[in-house]
């Protein structure tokens, strides 16, 4: 057998599909095999019909159609099922060839799959991929990791097939080695999550207390996707409060108000808490998704607790306004805690992340692909050390013009009882994290007291421990140090 492909990929869903066929179209062979193998035959006849495709029955005969070094791509879901096929296809590999999961895995279990093939003499690449079926098919976002002897054999096809920004830079470069690449599609999700439960908070203040109907909400996102917030999930908002079925219904409002999640968002945040990291946004985003699945418990709560009554507020053109504003300032915030986290994880598996490179593979072709992405890029080009996008001087001014108008929002919420747990959490951070001085002296005073667990003093340098006898009868034993 003759080998004529450039590349194998496994697993032939809609996202693989889609893969495939824009490798097809930026003229690479791809070698498609499918575990149902009735897949295979059914993608050639239809959607891979008159294209240079082949299809394969086996592991062994995908294998064999590849040129040297053999580089073969996963589109199956994460867990098990990728070390299941990185078995199988161990017997047929040799010494140089590369692997590559595109799914959402683990970052961790990308870093312990790189360590196992390398000592084994083979590549591994662990790459997210956003942007969905249509990225997939015209131009994903995609973010590589793992073994950088690897990139060079991957890089021109990765990058040929990814999105570009206006200058023709493709949305896809190298993160970095072990599962950095897998890092960043996590936070990516996370940031998702937030962007997506910050857009659900204006339509619940735009509808319940502005009072506009889903035609002036849409009207509202579209306007707003105009400027400061143009953004695809924004413009996608705009599009589905429009959205009306055959008998004329919007949609929307037949849709149960119980969100899914795959699990994405909830590995950001518990890295976040691994980390120390206070990623409160993107924590808040998860807790309320899980929150909307208590469909039948808030229904009974909704007959017996007490609120205040609904009301709307006096001047809707003006709260709109408003939650334009906070919109934006509390979507800094969120992006603010995901470099927060993604710095963090360079310190502690010694990655050397390209933060403004990052933020140039998320500007087109992914879910949080926005306008707001390339400020983030000017800022780390004009400085990368920077330690926290709040302190850029396009971001600190961001926040400046618009805190008036997200405080108001939030107090009107409130007043109205309306939750907004992300837009409500960012503020927190950001008044937070603009304290010089907290009221965290009273937990370590409380933490000493009751278990000695000492505490640093703001007239000594840090480093140094201190216990009080808060009683008289605790003695001068102590628990040892903390981490902050």
């Amino acid at each position: 057998m003759t080998a004529t492909a450039d590349i194998g990929l496994i697993g032939l869903a809609v996202m693989g599909q889609n893969l495939v066929l824009n490798m097809n179209d930026h003229s690479f062979t791809v070698v498609v095999y499918n575990r149902t193998t009735s897949k295979v035959d059914e993608f050639l006849a239809n959607e891979a019909q008159g294209t240079r495709v082949i299809g394969a029955h086996t592991i062994a005969e995908l294998v064999a159609h590849l040129k040297r070094p053999r580089r073969v791509m996963m589109m199956i879901k994460a867990g098990p099922a990728v070390d299941a096929i990185i078995e199988q296809l161990l017997p047929h590999l040799e010494a140089g060839d590369i692997i590559i999961d595109g799914g959402n895995s683990l970052y961790t279990d990308t870093a312990r799959r790189t360590d196992y093939l390398e000592a084994r003499g083979l590549h591994f690449i662990g790459t997210g991929i956003s942007g969905g079926e249509e990225g997939a098919r015209h131009g994903p976002s995609i973010m590589p990791g793992g073994s950088p002897a690897a990139w060079p054999h991957v890089k021109p096809i990765f990058q040929a097939i990814a999105a570009k920004v206006a200058d023709g830079t493709p949305c896809c470069d190298w993160v970095g080695e072990g599962g950095a690449g897998h890092f960043v599609k996590m936070v990516h999700n996370g940031i998702e999550y937030g962007d997506m439960q910050l857009i659900a908070e204006a339509y619940h203040l735009l509808r319940t207390a502005a009072g506009l109907d889903n035609e002036a909400m849409s009207q509202t996102f579209r306007d707003w996707n105009k400027g400061k917030l143009d953004s695809y999930l924004i413009e996608i908002t705009g599009d589905i409060l429009a959205y009306r079925d055959e008998q004329g219904q919007a949609v929307l409002d037949l849709i149960l108000d119980a969100a899914g999640q795959k699990g994405t968002g909830k590995w950001t945040a518990a890295n976040a808490l691994e980390q120390g990291i206070p990623l409160t946004l993107i924590g808040e985003a998860v807790f309320a998704r899980f929150l909307s699945a208590l469909k039948e418990e808030r229904a009974a709560a909704a007959a017996v607790l007490a609120g205040p009554a609904a009301a709307l507020v006096a001047d809707p053109a003006g709260f709109t306004n408003d939650i334009g504003k906070a919109l934006y300032a509390a979507k800094i915030i969120s992006y603010a805690q995901g470099y927060m986290l993604m710095r963090a994880a360079a310190t502690t598996y010694g990655w050397h992340l390209n933060y403004g490179g990052v933020a140039l593979m998320w500007r087109e072709g992914c879910i949080i692909r926005s306008a707001f992405l390339g400020k983030i890029k000017e800022a780390f080009d004009n400085n990368p050390d920077l330690s926290n996008l709040l302190l850029d001087d396009y971001f600190r001014q961001a926040i400046a013009d618009s805190q008036g108008a997200w405080r108001r929002v939030i107090a009107q919420a409130v007043t109205l009882g309306i939750p907004v747990p992300a837009l409500s959490s960012a503020l927190a951070f950001y008044d937070g994290y603009r304290h010089e001085r907290l009221p965290a002296n009273m937990i370590q005073a409380q933490r000493d007291y009751f278990g000695a667990h000492t505490y640093e003093r703001i007239d000594r340098p840090r480093g140094e421990f201190f216990h009080t006898n808060w009683t008289g009868t605790g003695g001068d034993v102590t628990a040892g140090t903390y981490e902050a």
